[in-house]
């Protein structure tokens, strides 16, 4: 249970395993205790930095961002993986189902150009 930074309404998402792990690593640090939070506060900007850092240690040459990390949460983690629309729309914390829907546009094109590769194969045979 948290509140969202933005609008500051109350939400409850249930973790995966691995998000709890990393909560829990992360709660008796003095930083999150003295904020009360459940990691330490860092800026946009800092969190930014960080991503750039691991871009280049895994040779990714991508510009790594805070936003891009959202929009592949929400499109290869849970679209892809058949979540509904309406309960991502939910985490993310979009008011709007719209929102949310151009999201699944990106995956919409994704399977129409995996469809394309397919065919393709399928058509050699």
């Amino acid at each position: 249970m948290t509140k969202r930074q933005k609008t500051r309404n109350p939400v409850k998402i249930p973790l995966l395993s691995k998000a709890s792990e990393v909560i829990e690593s992360y709660r008796h640090d003095k930083r999150s205790l003295i904020n009360d939070t459940l990691f330490p506060k860092i800026s946009n900007q800092k969190i930014n930095a960080y991503l750039k850092e691991v871009a280049v240690l895994a040779k990714i040459r991508k510009n790594l961002t805070f936003h891009m990390a959202r929009h592949t949460f929400a499109t290869t983690v849970t679209l892809a993986n058949g979540v509904p629309i309406e309960t991502i729309s939910k985490m993310l914390g979009h008011r709007k189902l719209t929102t949310t829907q151009i999201y699944a546009k990106v995956v919409e094109k994704k399977v129409g150009d995996d469809m394309k590769v397919l065919r393709k194969k399928l058509e050699k045979l």
